[in-house]
Order: C-alpha cells, then structure tokens, then sequence
C-alpha cells in the first residue's frame, strides 16, 4: 500500500511539474510575440504551480518570478513587475551557493526594467552584471552573453551614444551562435 502512495505521489508530482512547463513555455511564446497580457496568466499559473511543487522559498522558482516580471513590465504594469523581481531577488540573495546561470538572468530582467523605466544608468550597471555572469557561466563568445551586450548596444543607443553601441553591436555580430549574426551572415554571403 506505501508503493501504490508513492506511485501516486510520483505521478501527480510529474503531472504538476508538466504543467508548470506547458504553463512557463506558453506564458514565454506570448511575451516574444508581444503578448504580454496575454502571458501574464500563463505565467502566474507557472509560479502557483512551481510554489506548489518546489515550496515558496526555492530557487527553482525564480524563472516564473523573472518572465512574469517580464510580461507584467510588457504590459505596462511597472509596480507589479516590480514585485515580482524583488521576489526573485530576494529568492536569490538568500541562496549564497546560487549559480551564475541564474544571476545573469535577474541583472538582465533588472536591466531591462531599468530601461523600460527610463533609469539608463541603472540600467547598464545590471546588464554589465549580466554580461559579467553569464560570461563566467557560459564564456565571452556565448550567445546568453551576447545577449546582454545587445541590450547594453540599446541602452547606448537610447543615450546617443553611437560609437559605444555600435561597438557592442559588432561584439553581438561576432558571436557564431547568435540568431543576429546567422542572419548578418546569411545576408552578407547570400
């Protein structure tokens, strides 16, 4: 009778943790088709369902925490997406073994708000954290690290200042792997 529990207790955990990813992939499609209040219920779902499985004070939580930001920033709801990136912050913080993998991620969803909010400065100090980060998780050629100096290329290129965005640019265009640079590639030899 304990086996047929755990069985059970095995299977329900498998079907909420599907959920939570159907629930956080179908939530993400929407914010990069540029549906954010359409993501925003989607993503909610994702965070319930991951507090559900993974208790409130996991890291694993995080990711739900950061793309409903996202789709709550999209949307125009800054205070709300204020929130929830203090929840991820704070889930982060409070893990001092946290890997880079997932820090990188926050400074770019706090650069990026920084951004939406007009705070440029603010805004490169968190992305010149991503691309720290993601730099020591992943390598300086990395596509997550090219990803944060697009965004940093944007932040200058809202300040006027061209010849530090273009040079970020062209560091984005070097990196093999990044859907930017296949499609420079392909238009430059096509």
């Amino acid at each position: 009778r304990s086996d047929a529990a755990k069985a059970e207790k095995t299977k329900r955990g498998l079907q909420e943790k599907h959920i939570i990813d159907v629930a956080y992939s179908t939530a993400q499609e929407l914010v990069w088709a540029g549906k954010h209040e359409e993501a925003r219920p989607a993503a909610l779902h994702a965070l319930r369902f991951s507090i559900e499985v993974y208790g409130p004070d996991s890291l694993q939580l995080v990711p739900a925490y950061l793309l409903l930001a996202e789709a709550s920033a999209g949307a125009g709801h800054l205070p709300e997406a204020s929130k929830y990136l203090s929840q991820a912050e704070w889930l982060i913080l409070r893990a001092p073994d946290c890997s880079a993998a997932v820090q990188y991620k926050l400074h770019r969803s706090l650069g990026l708000f920084c951004a939406a909010k007009g705070d440029l400065e603010r805004a490169l100090y968190h992305l010149a954290n991503d691309v720290y980060l993601a730099s020591s998780a992943f390598g300086l050629k990395s596509i997550e690290a090219s990803g944060g100096y697009f965004h940093m290329a944007d932040v200058f290129l809202r300040q006027n200042k061209l010849d530090i965005a273009n040079s970020l640019y062209a560091e984005v265009g070097n990196t093999k792997s990044h859907p930017l640079a296949l499609s420079l590639s392909s238009l430059c030899f096509s």
